[in-house]
């Protein structure tokens, strides 16, 4: 079982790697098959959507949310008081640029929790030794973006233990997406490349 763990993780992580450090026809074709990776293993992993994440929200769930919103009041309140608040940018209007990010939110949510947390639970024997691994997986896919590397470490430490105490995606699923929003606006472009990640935040201008 662990070794078959460590398979799956090591499987989803290189094509996940892969489509976040190619361009144009090759990224989606990665981006295709990460999806369709995750998808075979989360049907014949045999795990419940209890198990997952999945089932309806529970004990800890409105205090994740409002974790999450005092998280991104804060986050917003010290982009105003360092001048740097602004809209969040890109090519998309913002309310499909929302939508995007939504969809892009869960799915981040997704791979880290249901995937990865869930196999390092059968391979690393300590709890919090799991949620470690799994934030530092988590960190490590937002190379070279050293602002969100540092962000996504922290916030994949409290994501993953509040997922291992509650075991629900939907309140974390939340709370990522207003962090992230708001990251987005109180920290420069100059110095996130708009949110950008891998060969797209070498190549931004």
């Amino acid at each position: 079982m662990r070794r078959h763990s460590l398979l799956e993780i090591l499987i989803v992580y290189t094509v996940l790697e892969a489509a976040l450090w190619t361009r144009g026809h090759m990224q989606f074709f990665w981006i295709v098959v990460t999806a369709i990776c995750v998808g075979i293993m989360t049907v014949r992993g045999g795990r419940s959507a209890a198990g997952l994440g999945l089932s309806n929200p529970r004990q800890g769930s409105a205090r994740i949310v409002v974790a999450g919103i005092a998280g991104a009041i804060v986050v917003l309140v010290a982009g105003w008081a360092a001048g740097t608040l602004h809209p969040p940018q890109g090519r998309h209007s913002p309310v499909v640029g929302f939508l995007i990010y939504l969809v892009f939110t869960f799915s981040q949510e997704f791979v880290l929790q249901s995937v990865f947390l869930v196999r390092l639970e059968t391979i690393i024997p300590s709890g919090r030794g799991a949620v470690l691994a799994a934030a530092l997986l988590f960190s490590l896919a937002h190379f070279p973006n050293l602002a969100l590397l540092i962000a996504t470490f922290i916030g994949g430490l409290v994501f993953c233990e509040a997922f291992r105490r509650y075991r629900n995606l939907y309140p974390i699923w939340f709370a990522h997406l207003v962090l992230g929003l708001s990251v987005a606006a109180a920290l420069p472009d100059s110095l996130t490349h708009q949110m950008k990640v891998g060969v797209a935040y070498l190549t931004y201008r």
